[in-house]
């Protein structure tokens, strides 16, 4: 494991006060073909992420 070596998927820059809806998009474009789902929602004032595998 020493070894391994982490491989990039996807990269993006992005403003420090980006709304997190489009870092949330970005992600969802990245992971698609990974069969991964990133899903925002709010609950009583805190922001929830959720990640699925489909």
């Amino acid at each position: 494991m020493e070894n391994e070596k982490l491989e990039l998927i996807s990269s993006m820059e992005f403003e420090e006060n980006v709304p997190i809806y489009k870092i949330i998009d970005f992600l969802n474009k990245s992971l698609k073909d990974k069969n991964i789902i990133v899903g925002l929602s709010k609950s009583h004032n805190k922001i929830v992420i959720s990640i699925y595998q489909t």
